[in-house]
């Protein structure tokens, strides 16, 4: 049995795409790693496993879990994203890169389960939070920095 390639499936692939683009758009001008080319890819792979799941698995036989599927994406990009995440002197870094990567996904888990507006909306929110909000996480963490020290060094507020 062979399944076709649709253009809906074309259309699907492209538009996850080009929503990981805009996410990986955003961390390359921010300096971050997993930037334009990763964010891509994990978007188009995820949402070509979720149309492979739902499209193709579902029409070969009723005893396919399409869940199973969309659950190995989840581990596998949580796998990516611990590998983002690294232990430093100063603390630790790369939260929000390992957030983007499970958020890219999920992404393009949407697109392929043919929500598209969700996808958009969210790709939306995503930028406010990491563009419109920058400034305002800066200023708090360098405040709470500043406490911080002034704690370390038992003085008071």
């Amino acid at each position: 049995m062979e399944i076709a390639l649709t253009s809906d499936m074309v259309y699907r692939i492209l538009l996850a795409g080009i929503l990981g683009a805009v996410a990986g758009i955003e961390r390359d001008l921010s300096g971050k790693p997993a930037g334009l080319r990763t964010n891509m890819i994990i978007a188009i792979s995820s949402c070509l496993i979720t149309i492979l799941s739902i499209d193709v698995f579902a029409q070969i036989g009723n005893r396919v879990d399409i869940s199973r599927m969309t659950a190995a994406i989840v581990s596998g990009v949580g796998f990516l994203g611990a590998g983002m995440i690294l232990h430093q002197d100063s603390g630790i870094k790369g939260l929000t890169s390992a957030a983007d990567i499970w958020f890219v996904a999920a992404l393009g888990m949407a697109v392929g389960a043919r929500m598209y507006t969700l996808a958009i909306f969210v790709s939306l929110l995503m930028l406010l939070a990491l563009i419109g909000l920058s400034p305002l996480s800066n200023f708090l963490s360098r405040f709470g920095n500043k406490r911080h020290e002034i704690w370390k060094n038992g003085k008071k507020d």
